[in-house]
């Protein structure tokens, strides 16, 4: 065993050659002298090790988000497409001109009383009259029980229409889909003519003729004979 070190000289070499470390014993013997090992920074070359892997973890990372994003553009590119647009969905309710227009008195206030609520909500006005509509030759079990001209009424909200069809009772209905909405509300030429009553004992005057005008399509007007 060595005694107590009297003097003692240490000097550490990072990543050189070993140090030398010499000793005196207290007791006056031979010096000897020790070697240690060579310490190395294994910290930092942990450190190095732990930047390469953070380093390559970010790139990686990167690499991910931007092929998420190029895919989310290319999807909405193809959402947005003109060509690749889904048809819509369609439902409507049809009687004959007569009866929607000239006879069921409450449904003119049950049209224009939606219409105002559309229009202190700013809402976009989703159902319309079509006159005599072209898509009634999809429907030859509902044309053969109409008199006509018939009027629709259209709509993209499939419970209001079973709500105006419970109103209206005296009406068809059914559902069809269309490319677009000049597709989906197109019209054969009709004219409308109905007859004044004789008799018109109600407290209020009757609706006047074109009350209707404001739920056509854009660009249709009807008139009478």
């Amino acid at each position: 065993m060595l005694g107590a070190l009297s003097a003692a000289s240490l000097t550490l070499s990072l990543g050189g050659a070993p140090a030398p470390f010499t000793a005196q014993c207290g007791n006056g013997g031979a010096a000897k002298a020790f070697a240690l090992p060579t310490i190395t920074s294994s910290s930092s070359s942990s450190n190095n090790r732990t930047q390469l892997l953070i380093k390559s973890s970010f790139n990686s990372t990167s690499r991910t988000t931007s092929s998420f994003r190029t895919a989310v553009a290319a999807a909405d590119s193809d959402q947005l497409s003109p060509g690749k647009q889904q048809a819509k969905k369609y439902y409507f309710v049809v009687a004959n001109a007569k009866f929607m227009l000239d006879e069921e008195e409450h449904f003119k206030e049950l049209l224009f009383e939606r219409l105002r609520n559309y229009g202190e909500r700013n809402k976009e006005q989703d159902f319309w009259l079509v006159i005599e509509p072209k898509f009634l030759e999809k429907f030859p079990d509902i044309t053969k029980r109409l008199r006509r001209p018939a009027v629709a009424l259209v709509s993209t909200n499939g419970p209001w229409i079973t709500f105006m069809k419970l109103r209206l009772d005296r009406v068809l209905s059914d559902s069809y889909e269309s490319d677009s909405l000049e597709e989906a509300l197109a019209s054969n030429p009709s004219t409308l003519e109905f007859g004044k009553p004789e008799n018109w004992v109600a407290p209020y005057p009757k609706y006047e003729f074109g009350w209707w005008e404001p739920f056509l399509p854009a660009g249709v007007k009807e008139s009478k004979v």
